[in-house]
């Protein structure tokens, strides 16, 4: 069926990961009555935000390739309207948003017709040096500096970082026989979603020592090594269904997105922190904004992409 482009491989996976919301219902089912009524209803809001994204998510994997870029040049569009409607902006600023929300469609494209070459240097170099040019035209001076670098800073996190997702999905047959890219682009969310609650569990049960207080009070040291070896683990055991790393290489892919989903973590906590919000936005109930949802992955998408890319690409 041409509507239904997924290697058997990721469709199974997918199919592994409906057990895993399916479990994660049935458990707070069962400790509902240890839990305070607060906590109780932030995980019931968790849980069903991760069934309505796992149903977004699982239509774009499983239709074509077209449609899966699509959707994450919406996540891209989305995730940067979102970052601009925080940072304070000059009236001028405008104007150059508009030229800013023009890379999405170009990064995109340039996915779709696999321009590795241009993929890599339009929003780093062109995008780097022709916003300001633009900012200069408008002729507005005042905060230059600020605006420029809070612009770009946003189309390189919520574009850049993010468009390597897909173009695991564009990656040669060859790289992956395993489970093409469609088992990448599996593999890395799944890790780095479930680094996320994997850190946030650890830090509940057995948190102690705070490991940044001033960014990110609820994180803890014994959470974020009980996250990265939960995901190291992890990704050893999935690594021979999904992607062509050997066991180094897959425990080495796992510290990486372990310690790298943390950092993007705090660095988004650190920016809504300066900008005085605690969540960037409320369309998913339980965990905020688009940005608090792939925060992690603005880090871990081209660091995975990369080390896949030089291992076998």
């Amino acid at each position: 069926m041409d509507w239904l482009d997924i290697h058997p491989a990721a469709l199974q996976a997918l199919g592994g990961i409906l057990g895993v919301l399916a479990i994660a219902n049935l458990i707070v089912f069962i400790i509902r009555g240890r839990l305070s009524k607060s906590l109780h209803h932030e995980l019931v809001s968790r849980i069903q935000s991760w069934w309505l994204m796992f149903a977004v998510f699982a239509i774009a994997m499983a239709i074509n390739r077209t449609g899966s870029l699509i959707f994450f040049a919406f996540v891209s569009f989305m995730a940067l309207k979102e970052y601009l409607s925080l940072i304070p902006s000059r009236r001028a600023d405008r104007r150059v948003m508009f030229w800013a929300y023009l890379t999405i469609p170009a990064q995109y494209l340039l996915v779709g017709y696999k321009w590795y070459g241009m993929f890599i240097i339009l929003i780093p170099v062109y995008a780097f040096l022709l916003l300001p040019m633009r900012m200069v035209l408008v002729g507005e001076t005042r905060n230059f500096l600020r605006a420029a670098g809070t612009l770009h800073w946003g189309v390189m996190a919520m574009v850049f970082s993010i468009s390597h997702v897909a173009y695991l999905l564009v990656l040669p047959e060859q790289v992956n026989p395993a489970a093409g890219g469609a088992g990448l682009v599996l593999y890395l969310v799944f890790l780095t979603q479930f680094n996320d609650v994997a850190q946030y569990c650890w830090g509940k049960l057995l948190g102690r020592r705070k490991i940044l207080p001033s960014v990110s009070p609820g994180k803890t040291v014994e959470g974020l090594i009980g996250g990265i070896a939960t995901t190291i683990v992890l990704s050893w055991s999935l690594a021979s269904w999904l992607t062509p790393l050997n066991v180094p290489q897959s425990v080495a892919a796992g510290a990486l997105i372990g310690i790298a989903g943390f950092v993007g973590d705090v660095t988004i906590s650190a920016l809504k922190r300066d900008l005085g919000v605690k969540d960037s936005g409320s369309l998913l109930p339980g965990h905020g904004g688009i940005l608090d949802r792939i925060d992690s992955l603005i880090y871990t998408a081209p660091l995975f992409f990369h080390f896949i890319y030089y291992l076998h690409g």
